[in-house]
């Protein structure tokens, strides 16, 4: 017979499951995906009793650190892969399709972002979070997270409309920027 903790965590997973997986299904394939739950939920378990009230914006941050573990994962395989077809004088091509629909498009310029930038945008706009908790998953204050989301911002507009009039920056005589100034 399950006890107390079982049937708690059990209740977590069905009530939480599903929006961990949709985080996930926003950041990397379907097959992944389901990997990335498994994996959140098996750290949710093990540091079950240190988990908040309010589990969701723990698990999103575990399901965050699970993801950046595979991309580093991935990205250490593909410098091995390179480095072995460098090797044998063939090169690896990565899968390159145009993307020619609005989707398409913002997804490209969010993937152009510094990786905090795009993090701190799919929290907002994807995972529907409020500020505090996209913080709270981000592991910064409020205020950090309000700077990311405005910086994000205004560089998808430049990289979605690249003929938008562009601010100017002013510098000062070293060329350190002084501040920005807005064209209308």
């Amino acid at each position: 017979m399950p006890d107390e903790r079982e049937m708690r965590f059990e209740r977590l997973f069905r009530s939480e499951a599903d929006a961990v997986r949709s985080y996930a299904l926003r950041r990397t394939d379907p097959a992944d995906a389901d990997d990335v739950v498994a994996e959140t939920f098996l750290v949710a378990w093990r540091r079950f009793d240190d988990m908040p009230s309010d589990p969701r914006p723990w698990l999103l941050s575990v399901a965050r650190n699970v993801l950046a573990n595979r991309r580093r994962s991935v990205r250490r395989l593909v410098s091995l892969s390179d480095r072995l077809a460098q090797g044998t004088g063939r090169s690896a091509s990565p899968d390159g399709t145009a993307a020619t629909d609005l989707k398409l498009a913002v997804i490209a310029a969010l993937e152009r972002l510094p990786e905090k930038e795009q993090e701190a945008m799919r929290l907002i706009a994807w995972d529907r979070l409020s500020p505090a908790d996209a913080a709270t998953v981000l592991g910064c204050t409020r205020a950090t997270l309000a700077v990311r989301v405005h910086r994000a911002r205004r560089r998808l507009a430049t990289l979605l409309d690249p003929d938008r009039d562009a601010p100017t920056v002013e510098s000062d005589p070293s060329g350190h920027p002084v501040r920005i100034v807005e064209e209308r």
